[in-house]
C-alpha cells in the first residue's frame, strides 16, 4: 500500500496483476482544516459514498489495483471537470472560462454549494485562491495517480479496464437530483450511454448482478462523469465503468453505519471483482495474441 497522506491511497495487487484498476473516489473522510464549513458535519457527510471503499476491499486479491481518495467529496470533487465550477461561489472571477452543468446548477459541482436536503455548504464566498489550492492539492494529484495506473496498466498488457466505484440515495433527493423522490435501483451501471467501455465488459457485470437477484439498470439515472469521460476510450483498449450501489443496500443513510446487508454486499461485490478480473485477464490474452 502506498498513500500521498491526505489524498490518495493505493493498493496494489495482492495475487500477479490483472489489467483491472478501481478507483473509489468519493470515499474519503478526512476533512482538511481549511474547509471551514458553515453546513453541520453529518449533513456534509451524507455527500459521501461512505464505505466503497471497504465494499471492494477484496480487489487486491483478484489481481486488481485500486485507488482510493482521502478527502471528502464535498471538499472537491475529482469527478467533475475543472471548468465545472458555479461561479457564484467565488469572491472573484475566475482567471479561465467556466462551464457549470447541470448538476452545478442544483448546487453539486467542482466544489458543491450545496449539501443534505439543500443545505448551504457556506456563510462565505470562497476566495479564488482557495479554490485553486484544493485543484492543486487533491484535484491534480488524484488525477495524476489515476492516469499513470490506467496508461501503466494498459503499456504492461495492451489493454485496461477501469470501474469508477460509487455509491448512491436510496431515493433522489428533492431540488438536488434530476431523479427527484423516485427510487433507484440497487445497481447503476453507467457508460455513458455505451461510449466509454466495451458492451461485453458492462455486460459482464450486469449479468452477474441480476444473477443474485440485484435490480440492475444502465445509465438511468447516473451515465458516468468526468473520470470515465476521460479514461473510457474503448477504441484505444482503455475501458471505463461506473458503478452506483444503492446505499440502503448495506448502511444506514442517516447515521452512517452499516446495517446487516453490508457482509452479503461485500462477498457479493467480491465475487464481481473475481468475475471482472477474468474478463479482463482473458480480453488482455486475446489482445495479446492478435496485435500485429
Amino acid at each position: 500500500m502506498l498513500e500521498l497522506p491526505g489524498v490518495w491511497r493505493r493498493h496494489g495487487a495482492a495475487v500477479p496483476e490483472v489489467p483491472l484498476v478501481m478507483d473509489s473516489p468519493h470515499s474519503g473522510t478526512s476533512y482538511p482544516a481549511d474547509y471551514r464549513h458553515a453546513a453541520p458535519l453529518a449533513t456534509l457527510r451524507r455527500a459521501e459514498d461512505t464505505h466503497v471503499d471497504v465494499l471492494f476491499g477484496d480487489a487486491p486479491r483478484f489481481g486488481a489495483t485500486r485507488l482510493d481518495a482521502l478527502f471528502p467529496r464535498s471538499y472537491i470533487d475529482v469527478n467533475r471537470a475543472l471548468d465545472d465550477l458555479d461561479p457564484e461561489l467565488l469572491d472573484g472571477p475566475w482567471p479561465e472560462p467556466l462551464a457549470p452543468g447541470t448538476k452545478t446548477t442544483l448546487g453539486i459541482g467542482l466544489v458543491s454549494r450545496l449539501c443534505g436536503a439543500m443545505v448551504p455548504i457556506y456563510d462565505r464566498p470562497l476566495a479564488v485562491d482557495e479554490v485553486r489550492g484544493r485543484i492543486d492539492r487533491c484535484w491534480r494529484p488524484y488525477h495524476t495517480e489515476l492516469e499513470r495506473l490506467i496508461e501503466a496498466t494498459h503499456a504492461r498488457f495492451g489493454a485496461v479496464f477501469h470501474v469508477n466505484c460509487h455509491s448512491m440515495p436510496a431515493v433522489g433527493a428533492d431540488g438536488m437530483a434530476l431523479d427527484a423522490g423516485r427510487p433507484r435501483a440497487d445497481f447503476v451501471l453507467g457508460d455513458r450511454d455505451g461510449t466509454t467501455c466495451a458492451e461485453a465488459f458492462v455486460g459482464t457485470a450486469e449479468r452477474f448482478l441480476a444473477a443474485r437477484g440485484y435490480d440492475v439498470r444502465r445509465n438511468d439515472p447516473f451515465k458516468g462523469v468526468e473520470i470515465v469521460r476521460k479514461f473510457g476510450r474503448p477504441g484505444a483498449g482503455r475501458h471505463s465503468l461506473q458503478i452506483e450501489i444503492n446505499r440502503r443496500l448495506y448502511m444506514n443513510e442517516d447515521t452512517r453505519e452499516p446495517n446487516d446487508g453490508f457482509a452479503r454486499l461485500r462477498a457479493a461485490l467480491a465475487g464481481l471483482v473475481e468475475c471482472l478480473a477474468g474478463f479482463a485477464r482473458d480480453r488482455a490474452a486475446v489482445t495479446a495474441r492478435t496485435a500485429p
